[in-house]
C-alpha cells in the first residue's frame, strides 16, 4: 500500500473512532503545550533578566556578594548590607578609564514601590533590552530638589499623571510607616514602559533623598529639630554615602583590569561585578525551579504517551473484525503494523499542532498581563530549534508508542491468517 493511501486509511480509521482519538490529542497536546510554554517562558524570562543592564559594563557596590549586590541595586531585592562613602564614588568616577558612572540611593519606598535617588545620567547612559534608550511618555526628568519621576508600572497602579504630588516613605516594605510629608514631591515625567524592575520605582534626584534627610540621623528624625521644604533646598545637600553605582567605561577591554582595581580598593571595602557574569550565577540559582517544572511536563508528556499505548491496545479487540475484513481483501500482517503506526503518527502530530495552538493562545492572552504586572515580555516568536526538537522528540516517542499495539496486532493478524489458511 502507497504512502498516500496508508495515511488516509488512518484518518478515516481514526475518525470512525473521533472520541478516543479526539480526547487522546487533546490530552497529549495539553501535555505538549505545557512543555513548551515552560521552555519559552524559561527563555524569555532569561532574555528579561540578561537584558535588564544592558551596557553597563560594570556595577559596584559596598563588598557583599556579586548576586546580593545584583538583587538589591537592579532588581530591587533585599537590602545593602552597607552603603558606598562619596568619597569613593569620586575617585572611581574620576578614572580616566570611566565614560560615566550613575550613582543610585536606595532605602525610602511610596506606596510599597522602590524609592530610587539618582542623577539625570540614569536616563541618559542605562539601557535595556538590545540596547534601548529610556523615553518618557509624558513629561520630562527631574530638575528640581522635589521633582520626582515615575516607571509606567507605577503611574499605572497608583494612577498617578504628570503634576501629581507625592509623599515618600522612610524604609521599604512593612516597616515602612514613617513618611515624609513635610517634604512632598511633584510628578514631573512617566517613563515608557521598559519590561524591567525600572517599571516598579520611583526616581528622585539624590538632592532631593538628601533633603527629605536633612533633619534625620540613623534612620530616626531628630526631636526638635524640623527643618522646611524650603530650609532644606539651601542646605549642603551634597550625598555622604550612596548605596551603589553604575560604570561605563571607554574600551570594555579594560573590564576585568578595571574590576580588579575597584576590588583591591585600598580606601573602603567595594566590589566590582560585571553584571552578565552576576546574572549567569544568579539564573543557576532560579533555573534549579524551572528545569523541576520542565521535568514535571516532560512527565506529563510520558503520561499523555502511555495513555495513547493504552488507548489504542483497548480497542485492538473492537478491531478485530476490522483486521479480518483487512487481511482478506490482501491486506498483509506488516500494512496492519504500517497502520497502526500511521495512526499513532497522526495521533502524534495532531498533539504538536494542539499544543502549538495552545501556546501562542496562551502568549497572546497572558503576555500583555506578565508585561504589565511582572515587567516579563513573551516574544510571538516561531519556534526554536529546541522547541521543533520537542514536537520532534513527541513525533518520535509517538512512533514508539504505536510501535507497541502494532506488533500486537501484527501477530495477532498474522494467527489470524495462518488459522484461516488450515
Amino acid at each position: 500500500m502507497n504512502p498516500r493511501a496508508l495515511v488516509s486509511l488512518a484518518l478515516r480509521s481514526l475518525w470512525h473512532r473521533r472520541t478516543s482519538a479526539l480526547l487522546t490529542v487533546l490530552t497529549l497536546g495539553l501535555s505538549v503545550g505545557l512543555v513548551l510554554s515552560v521552555h519559552r517562558l524559561g527563555r524569555d524570562a532569561r532574555s528579561s533578566f540578561a537584558s535588564t543592564v544592558s551596557g553597563t559594563d560594570l556595577l559596584v557596590g559596598a563588598r557583599s556578594g556579586p548576586v546580593n549586590l545584583l538583587l538589591y541595586a537592579v532588581f530591587h531585592v533585599g537590602d545593602a548590607t552597607n552603603n558606598v562613602s562619596w568619597k569613593s564614588y569620586q575617585d572611581v568616577a574620576a578614572s580616566p578609564e570611566v565614560a560615566w558612572t550613575v550613582p543610585i540611593s536606595l532605602g525610602d519606598s511610596h506606596r510599597g514601590f522602590r524609592v530610587v535617588g539618582t542623577t539625570t545620567g540614569f536616563f541618559d547612559h542605562l539601557r535595556f533590552g538590545d540596547q534601548q534608550a529610556m523615553h518618557f511618555s509624558s513629561g520630562h526628568a527631574f530638575a528640581d530638589v522635589y521633582d520626582a519621576v515615575l516607571g509606567a508600572r507605577v503611574a499605572h497602579a497608583l494612577g498617578y499623571t504628570v503634576g501629581t504630588s507625592l509623599v515618600l516613605t522612610h524604609g521599604t516594605g512593612v516597616m515602612a510607616t514613617q513618611q515624609h510629608a513635610d517634604k512632598p514631591f511633584v510628578v514631573t515625567g512617566v517613563l515608557a514602559p521598559t519590561g524591567t524592575p525600572f517599571d516598579d520605582s520611583v526616581f528622585v534626584g539624590l538632592d532631593g533623598i538628601e533633603a527629605i534627610h536633612v533633619d534625620w540621623q540613623s534612620g530616626m528624625r531628630l526631636p526638635g529639630q524640623s527643618v522646611s521644604a524650603e530650609e532644606a533646598r539651601h542646605a549642603d545637600l551634597t550625598p555622604k554615602t550612596i548605596t551603589a553605582f553604575f560604570v561605563g567605561l571607554n574600551s570594555r577591554l579594560s573590564a576585568f583590569s578595571f574590576q580588579r582595581a575597584i576590588n583591591d580598593y585600598p580606601d573602603e571595602a567595594l566590589l566590582a561585578v560585571l553584571p552578565g557574569v552576576a546574572l549567569q550565577q544568579l539564573w543557576s540559582i532560579v533555573g534549579v525551579a524551572e528545569q523541576a517544572i520542565r521535568a514535571i511536563g516532560y512527565l506529563v508528556v510520558a503520561i499523555g504517551l502511555c495513555g495513547l499505548v493504552t488507548t489504542l491496545l483497548s480497542m485492538l479487540n473492537e478491531r478485530r473484525r476490522e483486521m479480518a475484513v483487512l487481511r482478506a481483501v490482501g491486506a498483509s500482517p506488516a500494512t496492519v503494523f504500517a497502520l497502526m503506526v500511521a495512526e499513532a503518527l497522526l495521533v502524534g502530530l495532531g498533539s504538536c499542532v494542539v499544543g502549538l495552538v495552545l501556546l501562542y493562545a496562551a502568549l497572546a492572552l497572558a503576555g500583555p498581563w506578565l508585561a504589565q504586572t511582572a515587567g516579563l515580555r513573551l516574544a510571538l516568536a516561531p519556534p526554536d530549534a529546541a522547541e521543533w526538537a520537542l514536537l520532534g522528540l513527541v513525533v518520535a516517542s509517538a512512533f514508539v508508542a504505536g510501535c507497541v499495539p502494532a506488533l500486537v496486532a501484527y501477530r495477532r493478524t498474522l494467527a489470524d491468517g495462518l488459522q484461516a489458511r488450515l
